[in-house]
């Protein structure tokens, strides 16, 4: 773990550091557009061929038949099924309320403008599986799909070793409303998705969290498709004064690193005590949570700690990081909170974890990283509606249009765009 402070002679250097830029590395890059030739060339074949090089197994035929998320949901246990349905409803009922809804005004000539939203007809959800499946994203892709209307749900998610999918992971799909689910993941997931195979027909726009290899097949497929963000590996960082609890604190920190690989989890205050006693405490309670191979390697890379002068210096470096996670525990948060721009969720206070926004409490958990949060927000429902403009002008509102289309017109040199409107004047 890192322990950074204001004092530290290469503090400039430290803090320039913290301002991030989602871009993946060359090799990443590049795998990534093998990948994608391969399937745009072989299809399914390719996806065989990539699932087994990188996954470990072979899968021949590639989507579940529905029966198979029936059954799960029907074994799943009661305690699962009323924790998928707790979280389903917030989830829906949030999802239900950002809605965009149609709308029409008069304008200043008298035409009657306006905009409708209609859900894409086909979309893509990605639902990563490596290490732990990740039930909890199948609520919070799939969920707001089914509230915006889509009628096609495509999930790709990756099997494990035995070609088998997390039957909880099913029972969830089955909750949240998908209508196709496909066992593949990776890059090459994302490319089937975006280009299309013999066994999967190409979807609109592609939804849903990765790893750096499925966040650069996102990355390079837009355009082809549309996408709806950047996520990739989680993370969370912390802004506390004094009155932080140092247990909470070190929990949430743990909480995040526990996803093992590319997650990072950091703390910033400007109380040098309560920055020991957090670090204390995550030592303490590391050493008893089950998943320490995933655990040691974040908590030796990827968790640092940072005593700042000022809250105020702390909120810049919030805005520098851009995290996915930030938690706020602040006496002063009217003051703070205004502060920060670039979060992709706030948690406010010692008694909101992290965790009950992964899980439970309604907002999607589907949140831009890597500093992508400068230009991304979280994933929201209105991103699986396609807005479409319409106007309406009658010979009146079109004849107070006329002069000023005919100044466009003539400096852009379009008079054919001109003669347009005066024709339906005269």
């Amino acid at each position: 773990m890192k322990i950074l402070r204001h004092t530290d002679p290469d503090w400039k250097q430290t803090a320039a550091a913290l301002d991030r830029r989602a871009e993946a590395s060359e090799h990443v890059r590049e795998v990534v557009a093998g990948v994608i030739q391969a399937v745009r060339a072989r299809g399914d074949e390719a996806l065989r061929d990539l699932t087994e090089r990188f996954d470990g197994v072979r899968v021949e035929d590639f989507r579940l038949p529905h029966e198979a998320l029936d059954a799960a949901w029907e074994k799943a246990d009661a305690a699962l099924r009323e924790a998928l349905s707790a979280a389903h409803r917030n989830v829906f009922e949030f999802a239900r309320k950002s809605l965009r809804q149609d709308w029409f005004c008069i304008n200043e000539q008298g035409a009657r403008v306006g905009e409708v939203f209609h859900p894409f007809e086909r979309v893509g959800c990605y639902v990563p599986g490596g290490t732990a499946p990740l039930v909890s994203t199948a609520i919070m892709t799939v969920t707001l799909a089914a509230a915006a209307g889509v009628p096609e749900i495509v999930v790709c998610t990756p099997c494990g070793k035995d070609g088998k999918v997390n039957p909880g992971l099913l029972a969830a799909l089955k909750l949240a409303g998908a209508t196709e689910v496909h066992t593949i993941g990776g890059a090459q997931a994302i490319a089937a998705l975006a280009l299309g195979t013999e066994s999967i027909r190409p979807v609109l726009k592609i939804f849903g969290p990765g790893n750096s290899y499925v966040v650069e097949a996102k990355r390079q497929l837009f355009g082809l498709v549309s996408v709806d963000l950047l996520p990739g590996p989680s993370e969370v960082l912390i802004l506390s004064d004094k009155t932080g609890r140092p247990d909470f604190i070190a929990a949430d920190i743990l909480a995040q690193a526990e996803h093992g690989k590319d997650s990072q989890a950091g703390f910033i205050t400007d109380d040098a005590a309560l920055l020991d006693a957090v670090v204390a405490e995550v030592e303490t309670r590391a050493q008893k949570l089950s998943r320490q191979a995933q655990l040691r390697p974040v908590l030796d890379k990827g968790v640092f700690f940072i005593l700042v002068p000022t809250l105020e210096e702390g909120a810049r470096l919030v805005n520098a990081y851009a995290p996915e996670h930030l938690s706020l525990i602040l006496e002063r948060e009217s003051d703070i909170l205004p502060l920060i721009r670039t979060a992709g969720a706030i948690f406010l206070g010692n008694h909101s974890p992290v965790a009950v926004g992964d899980f439970l409490a309604g907002p999607s958990h589907t949140l831009p990283t890597g500093g992508a949060g400068k230009s991304f927000p979280g994933l929201t429902a209105d991103m699986f509606q396609r807005r479409t403009s319409i106007i309406r002008l009658d010979r009146e509102s079109c004849a107070k249009s006329e002069m000023v289309v005919r100044a466009f017109s003539a400096v852009e040199g379009l008079d054919a765009h001109g003669e347009s409107v005066s024709v339906r004047v005269e």
